[in-house]
């Protein structure tokens, strides 16, 4: 199994700036060999057999010409070609995701991955790392790596705070048993703006929606750096107060999904949940900003990836499956349900139905149908 562990780093200064060098310089090989795709592309994207074969420039072809490129790690630049690679394949693989994109200094994520040969990257003791071109680096490790791991790559970053983090991608053994699940051992998760998630257990959970939370401070400090005088110092510490403020919003939003998902994947042997568009559902009439808040496509990740260790299953069931307009009782289908309708009777059978909990119970009842258990 591979995994990756996230841990904070503290380089000295001059490790600090070897690592914004190396941010720098992967950005740059990133859009000098985008640029030479782009070019190729737009000269033989009519004919797709000559468009296959053609050869496109490596990290080394541009090292003679700067030679500054040679201070920093060249598994850096080689994982760069990697990520464009990906990226040019994806266009072709689908044409919706748009031709890949130049990066930006001030905009685009500042990281660089790096490849462990020969024991370049390792644990010198529970405070230090050793890593290509950096050698020692002070480690905050918050928890150990699993027992005979073998560490594969690291991936360094930078948040917009200044803070340095690093991930660090190991390989072990897990004994993985596939649990079989049982109908009253699966949960039924629906979404819901306001509460993230409402389950097929009429629990709700009770999302503390940290961005609305911290949107009056937000908004004040950023009318603040619209005014302050660009270039100067009190510009840039501004930025800071709210970089540091959306930072905690995240973070606090990432504790809580990690913590439900986990108390979810450890107590149940399965959990449905809806497959739905999360974009689209934003770009409806005042739920954007509810639903950029609460994280409900992360939860998703963190679930998948949590039962997944433990043996269990993620169901997902269709987004066009009627959940909420289906009386759980009859089966009767109501198309003509809105978001507006929280509670309703059904005409065919009586039942007072609450929405968000009807939906639930049905995406439970599908999930179990789709994995043979109903």
């Amino acid at each position: 199994m591979n995994k990756a562990f996230r841990y904070r780093l503290y380089p000295s200064a001059e490790q600090a700036i070897l690592i914004n060098k190396t941010f720098g310089c992967v950005r740059f090989i990133y859009n000098q060999m985008l640029a030479n795709r782009k070019t190729i592309y737009e000269q033989y994207k009519d004919d797709k057999e000559t468009l296959k074969q053609q050869r496109y420039s490596l990290p080394a072809a541009y090292k003679n010409q700067f030679e500054w490129l040679k201070e920093v790690d060249s598994l850096a630049l080689a994982n760069a070609q990697i990520n464009l690679n990906t990226a040019y394949k994806n266009f072709f693989r689908d044409k919706s995701v748009g031709f890949p994109k130049f990066k930006r200094k001030h905009r685009d994520r500042k990281s660089y991955t790096t490849n462990n040969q020969k024991g370049s990257i390792r644990l010198i003791d529970s405070k230090t790392i050793r890593l290509p071109k950096l050698k020692d680096v002070r480690i905050k490790l918050h928890r150990q790596l699993p027992p005979n791991s073998i560490l594969k790559s690291a991936t360094i970053s930078q948040t917009p705070t200044g803070n340095y983090y690093i991930a660090i991608l190991v390989e072990f053994e897990a004994k993985l048993e596939p649990i079989t699940p049982t109908v009253d051992s699966t949960l039924g998760l629906d979404y819901s703006s306001k509460s993230l998630v409402v389950d097929s257990e009429a629990r709700s959970a009770d999302y503390l929606r940290f961005y609305r939370n911290a949107e009056v401070k937000l908004k004040k400090e950023q009318r603040k750096l619209s005014k302050r005088l660009k270039g100067g110092k009190n510009k840039n510490k501004q930025r800071l107060k709210v970089a540091k403020l959306h930072e905690k919003v995240a973070n606090q939003r990432k504790d809580f999904l990690h913590k439900l998902s986990r108390q979810i994947a450890n107590a149940y042997t399965a959990v449905a949940i809806e497959d739905l568009n999360m974009r689209a559902v934003a770009q409806c009439l005042n739920l954007a900003k509810s639903t950029n808040d609460n994280g409900f496509g992360m939860l998703k990740t963190f679930l998948a990836y949590k039962l997944a260790e433990q043996g269990k299953q993620l169901v997902m069931t269709d987004k066009w499956y009627p959940s909420s307009k289906l009386c759980r009782y009859c089966k009767t289908v109501y198309p003509e349900l809105t978001l507006a309708d929280r509670t309703w009777s059904c005409k065919h059978c009586g039942a007072e139905i609450d929405r968000d909990i009807n939906a639930a119970i049905n995406i439970k009842n599908e999930g179990c149908r789709i994995l043979g258990i109903a």
